[in-house]
């Protein structure tokens, strides 16, 4: 199995350099750097008895956020490395730790250039952010004493239905992982499903519930609403997909035509789309600023385009309700725990999948509103903006189900010293 795999990323390695030129067409920062996607890092590493962490893009970057900070200050004198597979990723990296961290982008599945990796970088240890499986690397690591951890694991159904056709490579994978830290115990139930051994699990619950609230943050929202109408209702839909975009240019419009004075703030899911949720907002009619261009909104906007990258808990703490994206279209749905972190009562709509239970649980503490389309979420985004008191109350039952799971980024680093002392 292990050679019949080799043999067909060997096929379509090809590929590999097709893949980034087109990403490169939408996204310049992937036309940069390609020698560390395939291994060759002369000059950019060279370290010994490394902590790496893996981190896929942004939202990984952000959950693996305490987690990094925590392995800073338990282990100062060794070096940490961070990578990720995105630009946008690695710029959070960059934007968090400056050069407090390696960084450099994970290289491609192939054994040869995993062994260039590994020589470069000599971890003590890999952490694996969420689940991420990459046969050669996880081999490799086993191959050389490295241990390896998957932490703030997770696999929801619809991932699990993807894996099980390829379960002998999957359990191969996952039979090299000496920890796996699982959200919750139906995380881990399906984690064993796919090969990783039952006695190496343990449930710690989700690090995005530790998401850090800046100092100041809240002080800065006051000040940013002063400037364009503190008494605006002012809703943000973040983390949208391009199905989902004529859908939130409707249900401003729907609002808009109740209270003129409304305000969106809109923070698109991938940078290619910046440009363009700005120019439909234009066609529909409406007043349009961006980040990028205008700094902040003005009181003539009536929409205002985030189109810049780790800015988004800023201008979630600025808004009265947030749509999460992802969630209209069957994406799987984006993280609620940061507008809930915040106190921001969050609408979703019926496709969260990929936070199922982090749903739930806010749904019944009050502190989400899950609707079946488009209409339900434009008419909720109404509602609760037409009503502040209930709009405080969702949010501050947010807030309070966020403080009280707490707790996994302590325990999920414990369980690391465990294992760097030898004791799993």
């Amino acid at each position: 199995m292990l050679g019949l795999y080799g043999l067909v990323l060997r096929l379509a390695f090809p590929i590999t350099l097709y893949h980034l030129i087109w990403r490169g067409m939408r996204q310049r920062d992937y036309l940069r750097r390609w020698g560390e996607r395939y291994g060759w890092l002369d000059g950019k590493l060279d370290l010994h008895d490394t902590l790496w962490v893996h981190a896929v893009s942004v939202g990984e970057v952000i959950a693996a956020r305490p987690l990094v900070d925590g392995l800073l200050a338990r282990h100062p004198d060794r070096p940490l490395l961070v990578t990720t597979i995105t630009p946008t990723g690695s710029e959070r990296v960059r934007a968090l730790w400056g050069d407090r961290v390696h960084h450099v982008y994970v290289p491609y599945d192939l054994r040869g250039i995993v062994r260039r990796f590994l020589d470069r970088a000599r971890p003590a240890l890999a952490v694996i952010v969420e689940t991420e499986i990459w046969l050669n690397l996880y081999i490799e690591c086993e191959r050389r004493g490295i241990p390896l951890v998957m932490v703030n694991a997770r696999l929801s159904e619809r991932s699990l239905r993807g894996y099980l056709p390829v379960r002998r490579l999957a359990r191969l994978a996952m039979g090299t992982v000496d920890l796996v830290a699982a959200q919750s115990r139906a995380d881990a139930a399906r984690l064993e499903r796919i090969g990783a051994d039952p006695a190496r699990i343990t449930v710690t619950g989700n690090l995005k519930y530790d998401l850090p609230v800046p100092a100041g943050l809240h002080e800065q929202a006051r000040g940013w609403r002063a400037g364009w109408g503190a008494a605006r209702p002012v809703w943000i839909a973040a983390s949208t997909h391009p199905p989902e975009e004529a859908q939130v240019v409707a249900a401003h419009r729907a609002l808009l035509a109740e209270r003129p004075d409304a305000l969106l703030l809109w923070a698109p899911r991938h940078p290619e789309r910046f440009a363009p949720v700005a120019a439909a907002a234009q066609e529909a009619g409406l007043a349009v600023a961006t980040r990028s261009a205008d700094g902040l909104p003005g009181e003539a906007s009536q929409v205002f385009v985030v189109d810049t990258i780790g800015e988004l808990l800023s201008f979630f703490a600025a808004a009265d309700v947030a749509f999460v994206g992802g969630s209209l279209c069957e994406v799987g749905g984006h993280n609620v725990l940061e507008p809930a972190a915040l106190g921001v009562p969050a609408v979703v709509g019926p496709h969260t999948f990929n936070f199922k239970d982090v749903t739930r649980q806010l749904g019944e503490a009050g502190g989400l509103r899950q609707v079946a389309g488009a209409e339900a979420m434009a008419a909720a985004i109404r509602e609760l903006l037409g009503d502040p008191a209930a709009c405080r109350a969702m949010g501050d039952a947010a807030r309070r189900a966020v403080a009280e799971s707490g707790g996994a980024v302590a325990r999920t680093l414990d369980l690391i010293d465990e294992v760097l002392a030898g004791r799993r």
